[in-house]
């Protein structure tokens, strides 16, 4: 947004403090309106469009929060710098909470409240232009509750497009916790199968013995407590899909059993002598690596190849960042309604938290930790302190406790502050459990 069309609100009960701001704005080229009362900016809130706003805490009629509060609630894109000569953190707190952008003791640096209005008119313009982009590969990108725009997802969201137009059978991988049940749910309801039965069955969540009847059903009487007919996932699939997750953790025995109704889409519920042939596509999804699987004997070779005839990689959520914050804000908004709450913001604090650790457990771990957050917030904003991160700031500091230093990386690039800031934690927590010991 250049000045010339950045139109800037300027609240203060003081004559001579309007007249400079006003006068100091006008030279960088914005276009300046004046109230010198709370009623007054509400007045020009209701009849002019007003890209920022400097407001005065104390306005002697009615407050600066109440007219921050009207001001978001009649213009949310509105940018908002509460100044004033009597600061505190209550007052810095409520109006961060509220929707203002900054807040600014009097008296301030001419040229540090100059970088600041500009900083906020550029963000309000990089975050007008990323909502259109947004909005625009929204439009685009149906892929029921996948969440993320990272070119690592737009890749997979192109691979879904494809597989989903055919009948072919596709591998997805990747991490616990990745939504690898996610993608397998878009290709079904992407494809000309979604009027009919997407059955999922996590493999390794079954014991064995009552496996093959899960899959392929049974007879009465085909065994001990079976006393009536029972279909198998594969016979409620038919024309829909099968999703077979933790496809790795299948016994030996089950797998043979898998490869014919997989290969011929025949198979033979137990106790019957008759075949059963389906119409459906396997997809299954596994977070080991199967050719290591197979190497070392743990999984058939043939089966593997008919499994395999397209694999989708998930990344995880280490590898897609650019994610992080929608994922969060998705999360969020999910448990605020859930749980009846008004929790409508994470603040840049707190995402920049949330970018500094791995997430070994993924986008699962992620929704945890949010829910938790939310669960525990008494404000409608999370700021750092309110991310229920210790359990999550134990996992990564248990996960430094063997790192070491070596002074021949410092050729290759590093953060001291990191690296001292790890130290820091790592030592801090050794000294709590001495302490604890003795």
């Amino acid at each position: 947004m250049s000045n010339a069309s950045a139109q800037i609100l300027v609240v203060d009960d003081e004559l001579s403090m309007r007249e400079v701001i006003e006068y100091m704005l006008r030279r960088e080229g914005y276009s300046v309106i004046c109230a010198e009362n709370g009623q007054e900016a509400l007045e020009r809130l209701k009849k002019n469009r007003v890209d920022l706003m400097l407001c005065d805490i104390r306005l002697g009629d009615i407050t600066g929060l109440e007219v921050l509060k009207y001001c978001k609630s009649k213009s949310p894109d509105t940018v908002v710098i509460m100044i004033s000569a009597y600061a505190s953190t209550e007052n810095a707190v409520d109006a961060m909470n509220i929707g203002a952008y900054d807040f600014v003791p009097k008296p301030f640096d001419i040229d540090e409240i100059k970088g600041t209005i500009a900083d906020a008119l550029s963000r309000k313009t990089l975050d007008q232009e990323k909502k259109f982009v947004d909005e625009e590969l929204r439009k685009n990108l149906h892929f029921g509750k996948i969440i993320g725009n990272s070119p690592r997802m737009l890749h997979i969201y192109n691979m879904v497009r494809q597989v989903s137009e055919t009948s072919t059978s596709v591998l997805i991988t990747g991490e616990s916790g990745t939504g690898k049940e996610l993608v397998a749910r878009a290709i079904h309801d992407e494809s000309h199968r979604r009027g009919f039965p997407l059955m999922a069955i996590n493999c390794g969540g079954i014991p064995e013995t009552l496996m093959e009847s899960e899959l392929f059903g049974h007879k009465k009487g085909a065994f001990t407590g079976a006393t009536q007919d029972k279909k198998g996932l594969f016979e409620l699939a038919d024309r829909g899909t099968v999703f077979l997750d933790e496809i790795g953790d299948l016994s030996f025995p089950i797998q043979v059993k898998l490869l014919r109704a997989v290969q011929e889409k025949v198979f033979k519920p137990i106790g019957s002598g008759e075949d059963i042939k389906v119409d459906i596509r396997i997809i299954s999804a596994t977070n080991k690596t199967l050719e290591e699987e197979v190497i070392a004997g743990n999984f058939r070779e043939d089966l593997f190849y008919r499994l395999n005839v397209i694999e989708i990689k998930i990344p995880p959520l280490r590898e897609r960042k650019g994610d992080l914050k929608s994922l969060a804000q998705h999360f969020l908004e999910k448990y605020s309604n859930e749980m009846g709450k008004q929790v409508t913001k994470i603040s840049s604090y707190a995402i920049d938290m949330l970018n500094k650790y791995d997430f070994p457990g993924n986008i699962r771990e992620l929704e945890n930790l949010i829910e938790r957050s939310v669960a525990l917030s008494n404000t409608n904003i999370l700021l750092p302190d309110s991310l229920a991160m210790s359990v999550h700031k134990n996992r990564w500091i248990e996960g430094m406790k063997d790192r070491r230093f070596d002074l021949d990386d410092v050729a290759k690039g590093v953060v001291l502050d990191e690296i001292l800031a790890e130290i820091e934690r790592a030592y801090l927590k050794k000294c709590s459990r001495r302490e604890q010991r003795e």
